[in-house]
């Protein structure tokens, strides 16, 4: 297992930060939030198809090297560290797994091109609760003869509001809290019986509740075999875990980085507040814990790369460390500046604000804790 970045996904890395820093500060999302856009940057998602990001882990032709899974982590770092709010989590990443994973040759030969080129975008829609449970999907898909009829409703799906496509998670067989009878469903967005309803989230990145009325889709939407879609769906979601582990990895570095620069500028009884021992104390166990945390999530993505056994343990104990990591730090990094700090016009609230948010999509720390104690054997 390599920590050690190649020479393509250093120059990746470097290209993720510098774009990040130049085009997607948090001033912009700022910016898209008083507009109204909720999100939606179609702008942005050019400007990332431009520079091949929408493609980081598909290959050209079957069987070339990729940047893999540890390259596409280090442009959602990128994108973490200014609260970028972008399609590749749930495009790049989760979408392209998804056919990957699952998808036959047809449709790898139909969608995995189009995603690379950033023509299309798409969403998971699976939480039908306010809380992360992956196989609670009472969304029903029954067959018809001539494919599946969907009804159901899907809450607080990232990216929904303006995706082009829909991963459902449907049951064909058993009840509600059953891993065997989940199938996934590739579904447009705009098709007869799909409504969106469009939400403003606290982070400024919006999300929607899908529902599905009679939503008729052909056999050929069936991503993998019928009823077993969890075989799917749990390497899927251990990616995406993994993902938005190193996206919380930037969140954290970005907000620690601010905190440090105003403890060693900021005066209080005429002492810059950085001389206090206290704050130090404070700050050494964010550092600690930031340090923990890469290498957590390093490991996660190189298993994914590598195809490790453990994938799913180093999974889970990436999304625990990062969702307990960027909790502390973004709580410290209001508090540390004060009055200021709880102000629309400083940072620190927007990164509280997705942090939230960040620590509860795909599994909270509490829930990858105890998933790992669990795969462990514990």
């Amino acid at each position: 297992m390599s920590f050690v970045l190649t020479e393509d996904q250093e120059m990746l890395r470097e290209t993720a930060m510098a774009f990040a820093r130049e085009e997607l500060s948090v001033n912009h999302l700022r910016a898209l939030r008083d507009a109204g856009a909720n999100g939606k940057d179609a702008k942005t998602r050019q400007k990332l198809a431009e520079l091949g990001f929408f493609g980081v882990i598909i290959p050209d032709e079957p069987g070339a090297e990729t940047f893999g899974l540890t390259g596409l982590g280090q442009i959602l770092e990128a994108q973490g560290r200014t609260l970028a709010a972008t399609p590749l989590l749930q495009t790049a990443l989760i979408a392209a797994s998804a056919f990957q994973l699952g998808g036959s040759p047809a449709q790898q030969a139909e969608w995995l091109p189009k995603i690379a080129a950033g023509e299309v975008t798409f969403a998971l829609a699976l939480d039908e609760s306010a809380h992360f449970a992956p196989y609670s999907v009472s969304t029903e898909a029954e067959r018809n003869g001539q494919g599946y009829t969907i009804n159901g409703m899907k809450k607080f799906v990232p990216d929904a509001h303006h995706a082009d496509m829909l991963i459902v998670v449907a049951r064909t067989f058993g009840s509600s809290g059953d891993r065997h009878g989940l199938s996934l469903f590739l579904v447009p967005a705009n098709a007869k019986g799909v409504t969106i309803s469009e939400l403003k989230t606290v982070d400024s990145h919006g999300a929607a509740h899908v529902t599905l009325d009679d939503v008729m889709v052909a056999d050929g939407a069936l991503i993998g075999p019928a009823d077993q879609g969890a075989d799917i769906l749990d390497p899927l979601l251990d990616r995406a875990a993994i993902g938005l582990a190193a996206e919380m990895l930037g969140s954290s570095q970005a907000a620690f980085d601010m905190t440090l620069e105003y403890l060693n500028n900021r005066k209080q009884f005429g002492q810059l507040i950085g001389s206090f021992q206290s704050l130090q104390h404070r700050a050494a166990k964010m550092f600690v814990e930031l340090e923990m945390t890469r290498s957590c999530v390093a490991a996660a993505l190189s298993a994914a790369d590598e195809g490790k056994r453990d994938l799913a343990e180093l999974a889970s104990l990436a999304k625990a460390k990062a969702g307990e990591l960027v909790h502390l730090v973004s709580n410290e990094c209001v508090q540390m500046h004060g009055g200021i700090g709880m102000t629309d016009a400083a940072e620190p609230g927007f990164y509280m604000k997705r942090a939230r948010v960040q620590e509860a999509l795909y599994g909270s720390a509490s829930w990858h804790r105890d998933r790992y104690a669990r795969l462990a054997g514990f």
